[in-house]
């Protein structure tokens, strides 16, 4: 009979441990692909697209966010898996820094569920970095202080976004801060002659409904 309370409490500690523990594994992940991405970067093509062909695949990254990351897949893997599992969620291709709200994380290229697990994700339909047009990169707003972009509400007009690539730093400054409905795809308009960036989350940061957009503009053409 003690052997089976004993077994109950242990059970109990291990399904508080869980959440931590999944934290803690994305967060070493992410780790390694910020070394990954400061040791190499690949570059990528430009993107002509346009609001319309944009649609599709912005429901697709908005539809991601709404996803709490507790429920993401973040199981973690046994002593002695696979190694190379940070290298397949995509390719990194950068790091994003906002001085501003202490954020560092690496790009990786593809806005994918895998992608998002451990880092900011580029919509590759999109402009590239640095380019003319609107890149757009997003991120979870993670509930726990700190983590991917759970602080881009403490924003402010003015913020500096530095964008580091394997060829260059792009600067970026903010413009213009919004909250728009998850279906509002002309956030990743551009105006054919400026290079902009766009962030993407979440908002509020418990059960969002709307999507928290900043933009930034190159300011070091």
């Amino acid at each position: 009979m003690r052997k089976f309370a004993y077994l109950i409490i242990l059970a109990g500690v291990l399904v508080m441990l869980y959440p931590k523990a999944s934290e803690w594994y994305n967060d070493r992940q992410q780790e390694k692909l910020l070394q990954e991405a400061e040791a190499a970067y690949s570059s990528m093509a430009p993107s002509s697209s346009s609001s319309p062909e944009l649609a599709k695949p912005y429901a697709e990254v908005t539809e991601l966010l709404a996803e709490e990351a507790e429920e993401e897949e973040s199981a973690v893997p046994a002593e002695g898996g696979d190694k190379s599992e940070v290298k397949l969620g995509g390719k990194v291709i950068g790091i994003i820094s906002i001085e501003s709200i202490d954020v560092k994380l690496p790009i990786l290229e593809g806005a994918t569920k895998a992608n998002m697990k451990h880092a900011a994700a580029h919509m590759k339909e999109t402009a590239p970095l640095g380019g003319v047009g609107n890149a757009a990169i997003a991120a979870h707003r993670s509930r726990t202080a700190g983590r991917l972009f759970n602080r881009l509400g403490e924003m402010k007009i003015g913020d500096k976004v530095s964008v580091k690539t394997a060829e260059t730093q792009f600067d970026y400054e903010v413009y213009d801060i919004s909250i728009v409905e998850p279906t509002d795809v002309s956030v990743l308009n551009g105006n054919g002659e400026d290079r902009i960036l766009t962030l993407i989350t979440c908002d509020p940061l418990i059960d969002p409904t709307h999507r928290l957009i900043i933009h930034a503009k190159l300011s070091n053409k």
